[in-house]
């Protein structure tokens, strides 16, 4: 069965920073591209980024690039989101999921607020 668990999600004050962490199981990781996409109050899914199998090629968002670094952990099966510079426009219900898929797990509440 496959399983995507978000974590790391939390309540930070604008400029401030978060590292998002996917721990995924029930299959082969390291064959699969992943992305991050997110969903804020009321409004629906949006990409955010996304990696290749190897970890060299990625892929962001306008609105995040500059401040947002995807990374991947083949040996741990984990998938990362560092998020820096961090604005209220980001919060949001963050997931992980395959590329070309769509989220299974629960996700990761990011609270962006003074």
């Amino acid at each position: 069965e496959v399983q995507l668990v978000e974590s790391g999600g939390g309540l930070v004050q604008p400029g401030g920073s978060l590292r998002l962490s996917c721990a995924a199981s029930g299959f082969t990781f390291s064959n699969y591209g992943m992305k991050w996409v997110r969903q804020a109050p009321g409004k629906g899914l949006e990409w955010v980024s996304n990696i290749n199998t190897g970890g060299t090629g990625t892929n962001y968002a306008n609105s995040v690039k500059g401040r947002f670094t995807i990374s991947r952990d083949n040996a741990k099966n984990t998938l990362y989101l560092q998020m820096n510079s961090l604005k209220p426009e980001d919060t949001a219900v963050y997931y992980c999921a395959k590329m070309g898929g769509l989220p299974s797990g629960q996700g990761t509440q990011v609270t962006v607020s003074s």
